[in-house]
């Protein structure tokens, strides 16, 4: 008996080995950055940067966070081709960018911060989601609650640099879903 239970032991370590050289499996998971730090990495290994402009008091945006982000094909693409960032929109710490300190606002019982108003042109609504390219120009902001299948495609229609030739729309033809 014990020698039988050596072997299932001696062959599940073997498998645990073997298992380790495959590939990893999709992770389902966003690495997510601070804006500071995907500015960084972008500078030495170009990349576009997604960023996710939230508020603790969004509950679209929490939904988004639970539907959308923890999809393992949404999650593998923002990790694969972006920079992600979770950007609270009325954090109060400063952000320096291209030479700018950007500054948390006071307004009514709470405020906003000068990032969030710049990156989502001054239309501060939550969620929306924003698009930068590898040199931080702005393609797009894209407000609003996006279901995982949506958000794969606008975010392979901008990792693939799709939007620099064509319209979302005429891209949408051609669009294998994965879904």
């Amino acid at each position: 008996m014990r020698l039988i239970i050596a072997m299932i032991v001696g062959l599940g370590f073997g498998n645990l080995s073997y298992a380790q050289d495959k590939a990893p499996a999709p992770s389902a998971k966003v690495v997510w950055l601070t804006f500071s730090e995907a500015v960084e990495k972008s500078k030495t290994s170009k990349r576009p940067i997604f960023i996710d402009v939230y508020t603790d008091w969004c509950g679209w945006c929490k939904v988004m966070d639970k539907n959308t982000f923890s999809d393992p094909k949404v999650a593998d693409l923002l990790n694969e081709k972006f920079y992600a960032v979770k950007f609270d929109a009325e954090q109060r710490e400063d952000v320096v960018f291209n030479g700018q300190t950007f500054k948390f606002v006071e307004s009514g019982r709470s405020g906003y911060h000068q990032l969030a108003a710049a990156l989502l042109n001054n239309k501060l609504s939550y969620p929306t989601v924003v698009f930068l390219d590898e040199n931080f120009g702005m393609i797009s902001p894209v407000p609003g609650y996006r279901q995982a299948p949506e958000f794969h495609m606008i975010a392979q229609y901008v990792s693939g640099g799709h939007y620099k030739s064509a319209s979302l729309e005429d891209w949408k033809k051609d669009y294998k879903s994965p879904y």
